[in-house]
Order: C-alpha cells, then sequence, then structure tokens
C-alpha cells in the first residue's frame, strides 16, 4: 500500500509543485489559466474555507488509531484472515512490535498530515480579514491540537511547530518536544479555540468550543491534572447542550450506533464518513468512508442487517462476560455471531484461529458494516460516523477527575449512576477509591470498540497487569518509525526499549 510516507514528503510535495508550476517550456504555456501555489493561495475566504475542509478531511484517516487502540488494549483480538493477516496488527496485539512497523507508521503520518493541514492555515491567519475568520481559525487550532495530542499519546515526545507549518530540513533541527511542552502546545491550541469557537456547530461534525472544552479536560486528565479536567469537563455537561441518547421519549438507546442516532445530543464531536465515494487499498487514507467498520465486519457474512467485512478487531469473551446479562450494552457493543446465527440463519466463515489473535465469536458491533447504498470496495466506504468524543465519556472523565483529585464524590457518582441507568442498571453508592474502581469499570463497558481502552490502562498504570506482553514503561509508548529517525540524521532519538 502506498501511503503519504513523512512529514518530509508531505513538504516535499508541496515544495514541487512551486517548482513545477513555475517551469515554462515549449510544452507547457508559459501563463497557465490555473495553477494554485502556497504563494498564490489563502487570498479569498472561499481559500479558507477549502483549507480547513481538507484538514477536517484528515480526521477520515483515524480509523487506524481507533482500531489499534482496541487491538493494542485487553479487549479485542487483532482478527483477520490468518495469523499473519496485516502483520502489523498482530504484532501489536502480541506487544511484540518494532520501529519497522508500517500500521504505526501510519498512525504518525496520517496524524502529522493533519497537524501539517491546520497549521497552513494558522501560519497565514493574517493574510486577510472576513466575517468568521476568528470561528475559522479555532476550527484549525482545535484540529491541530486534536492531532497532536493523537500522536503524543502514540509516540509521547514530538516535534512541534507552533507559528506554522515544518518545512523541508527541519527534520535535521528542530529537538522532539518533551511530552510536557507537547501538551503545553496542545492546551494554547485548545485555549485559542475556546476563546472563539460557537455553542452550536455551523454543519454536522464541525467543531464548538464544547469540543474543545471536553478535549482540553481529557488533555488535563492523561496528565493526571485533576482541577482543570474536571472545570472543563463540567463546562460541557454543565452546558444543557447534551443528554445520554436514549433518554428522551423519542430515541432508543439501542439505536445509538445506527445511521439514524448520528449527530445526535450525545456527540459531542464526531468524524463524518460518507459511501458514495469509492477508495482502494492504494490510498486507504484517501478514503471518505471508515474504513476501520470494514475491517471489522464478519468474514464471509451472509444475512440481514450486516455486510461482511474482514474479521479484524474481535472482542474477547471475558469483556463481553464482564458486562452481565442485565446489562443493555451488551448486545449494543458485541455481537455474540453464534447466537446471532442461530437466531437470523446467517452464515459466516472463521479466519485467524490463533489462540493469541484470532477468532473469539464476538465482533465489534458499534462499528460492523450495515447494509446500505456505499459505492466502490464496500468493505472500505462504509459511511458509519465515528463518535469520537460522546457525552458519556466526558461524564465518566468528569466522574474520575472529581474522585480522583478529591473534588467531589457525590457529583462524581452522579454522573456514573447516569451512565448506569442508561445501560438499564441500578444505582451504586461507592466512595474513593471503590467509587475509582468503579468508574473505571463503567469506561471500560461503556466506551468498549472506540479504541480509549489501551491509553485509559496506560495513563492510570493498569497497564502492565491488563495487558499480555506490555511492558512498563516501553510499552507505555509505540516507538518513533524507524525512517523517520533516518531522515533526522540523529537529531531524534528512539523511544526507550526499542
Amino acid at each position: 500500500m502506498k501511503y503519504i510516507k513523512n512529514i518530509k514528503y508531505v513538504i516535499l510535495v508541496a515544495l514541487s509543485a512551486q517548482i513545477l508550476g513555475s517551469c515554462s517550456t515549449d510544452y507547457v504555456e508559459v501563463d497557465p489559466p490555473y495553477q494554485v501555489t502556497s504563494e498564490s493561495f489563502f487570498k479569498s475566504q472561499e481559500d479558507y474555507e477549502n483549507a480547513l475542509i481538507g484538514a477536517y478531511d484528515l480526521l477520515q484517516a483515524t480509523y487506524v488509531n481507533v482500531i489499534l487502540g482496541e487491538i493494542a488494549s485487553d479487549n479485542t483480538h487483532a482478527g483477520g484472515e490468518s495469523a499473519t493477516d496485516v502483520i502489523g496488527w498482530q504484532q501489536i496485539d502480541r506487544m511484540v512490535h518494532t520501529p519497522i512497523n508500517s500500521n504505526l507508521r501510519d498512525v504518525w503520518n496520517f496524524n502529522f498530515a493533519g497537524v501539517y493541514r491546520a497549521s497552513y492555515i494558522i501560519e497565514n491567519k493574517d493574510n486577510i480579514e472576513f466575517d468568521g475568520k476568528d470561528q475559522l481559525l479555532a476550527e484549525a487550532y482545535f484540529l491541530r491540537a486534536y492531532f497532536n495530542f493523537e500522536l503524543v499519546k502514540w509516540f509521547g515526545g514530538i516535534p512541534i511547530k507552533p507559528e506554522g507549518r515544518f518545512e523541508l530540513g527541519e527534520e535535521l533541527t528542530l529537538p522532539r518536544a518533551s511530552v510536557e511542552d507537547v501538551y503545553t502546545y496542545i492546551e494554547t491550541d485548545l485555549g485559542n479555540a475556546v476563546s472563539n469557537l460557537s455553542e452550536v456547530p455551523s454543519e454536522p461534525g464541525r467543531a464548538t468550543v464544547y469540543s474543545a472544552h471536553a478535549l482540553l479536560g481529557k488533555v488535563h486528565l492523561f496528565q493526571n491534572e485533576f482541577v482543570p479536567a474536571a472545570e472543563n469537563l463540567n463546562a460541557v455537561i454543565n452546558s444543557n447542550q447534551y443528554h445520554l441518547y436514549g433518554t428522551e421519549a423519542d430515541e432508543d438507546y439501542e439505536n445509538l450506533f445506527e445511521y439514524s442516532a448520528e449527530n445526535s445530543a450525545e456527540s459531542v464531536f464526531e468524524i463524518q464518513y460518507t459511501g458514495v465515494e469509492g477508495a482502494g487499498f492504494g490510498c486507504l487514507q484517501c478514503s471518505e468512508g471508515n474504513v476501520a467498520v470494514g475491517f471489522s465486519g464478519v468474514r464471509g457474512y451472509a444475512g440481514p442487517v450486516f455486510e461482511s467485512g474482514y474479521g479484524f478487531n474481535l472482542p474477547t469473551e471475558e469483556v463481553y462476560n464482564d458486562f452481565g446479562v442485565n446489562d443493555l450494552r451488551r448486545d449494543v457493543s458485541i455481537l455474540n455471531i453464534d447466537e446471532w446465527a442461530a437466531e437470523t440463519g446467517a452464515s459466516y466463515n472463521i479466519g485467524n484461529q490463533d489462540p493469541v489473535t484470532g477468532h473469539t465469536g464476538y465482533y465489534n458491533r458499534k462499528y460492523l458494516p450495515r447494509k446500505n447504498d456505499n459505492q466502490g470496495d464496500t468493505n472500505l466506504t462504509q459511511p458509519n460516523n465515528y463518535r469520537a468524543i460522546r457525552y458519556a465519556d466526558v461524564l465518566l472523565m468528569a466522574a474520575e477527575a472529581l474522585n480522583r483529585g478529591n473534588i467531589n464524590d457525590d457529583l462524581a457518582l452522579d454522573y456514573v449512576n447516569l451512565v448506569r441507568n442508561r445501560a438499564g442498571l441500578i444505582d451504586i453508592s461507592q466512595s474513593g477509591s471503590q467509587l475509582l474502581d468503579a468508574i473505571y469499570r463503567e469506561r471500560r463497558l461503556e466506551l468498549v470498540g472506540e479504541g480509549h481502552r489501551f491509553f485509559d490502562l496506560v495513563r492510570t498504570g493498569r497497564a502492565e497487569s491488563a495487558i499480555d506482553g506490555f511492558t512498563a514503561p516501553k510499552n507505555n509508548v509505540f516507538p518513533i518509525p524507524l525512517e523517520e529517525l533516518q531522515f533526522s540524521q540523529g537529531n531524534w532519538s528512539q523511544n526507550t526499549g526499542y
């Protein structure tokens, strides 16, 4: 598969376009009728709006963050056709990944491409004035923070450049910033976003001031900064803009991850996908569809409701049983394929049967491919939106911050019980460390299949006891791709243990 290779490649393409655009020969018009370069762009409001669309577009490539965030955890097996199918995913499942893992390189490349696009807008923020520019720039700051947060979660310290885009050659001079400095950079960008974002999105999927507060709260939580985490998360909760889907009369909780509930009142920030444009394996990040969905589908499936897929990202029996039979979330979150086949007459194939990474009998129902009219390769163009920040997640993060910061256990308990009640469960009454254990368990059950589990385990120091093969501190982060270190010619060092 041919992907965008790295920051250097992105810069090189941009520079090459400028060079080629300035050439003139007998075979090229001296004054071409249409030409766009970095110097001629950002001359109109439409230019800025198109650039912002381009920055949002890279969010669709973060499908790889989501699926690997589950596979790396104790929630799912890699699955696939065999124990060597997408070998990088299999290695991550076993915690034997190395700096030459191409799938980790995807995480690096795709997110840095997003940083680059958002930074391009910020770099040119003073070119012209127009109505709505502050809001547009605030969205660019939010997106840059979002991509950089993904990068620091996965790789630890990264190179940063607040003033604009990375330029060719700076990989030789810009150091990897400390994790602390990266977080400060992210917080600054989110502060800029909070100052100018609107309370409601101008279009579905656009960031709001509450998207920024939620992400900022999460950033503080990852740093064990509980007071500012609680303040930002409570700003979302107290806005009265959101509620748990299924708690209003015209809503059915069972539809939370169906098309009918996309961009619902539970969605604080949602990544938009569409199935109207085809895609191919030559450029998975180019797909407008949610690639993770097709990869998570049941192999060789024939039956109602769902389309077939590649059988990756298989929930374990342990997490399925952890729900209990009375928890409404179990069957909304996980498909028991044997029970489903017996009930509906559906048929399916079993692929990977490796005991460590293979078939479990369960599938990630939240993001299984549903029958639809998507175009091209149906496994690559699924239109299922990704609920990147849900209100339930905000409630549970706020509860954790309130409890761990010794701020307000009673309010933390209220938030936990709101989530439990929506799942059909009775209130709990714990406090202190028992309440924290309950919060951790609720986070796993509520958010299973959504890519958060691995990072929750790492940031709370529980990964080594939960994930087979995990060794701290080595596996707290992933290796910097080898080719990035080679391009830096010794300027960047590898993460410890790799």
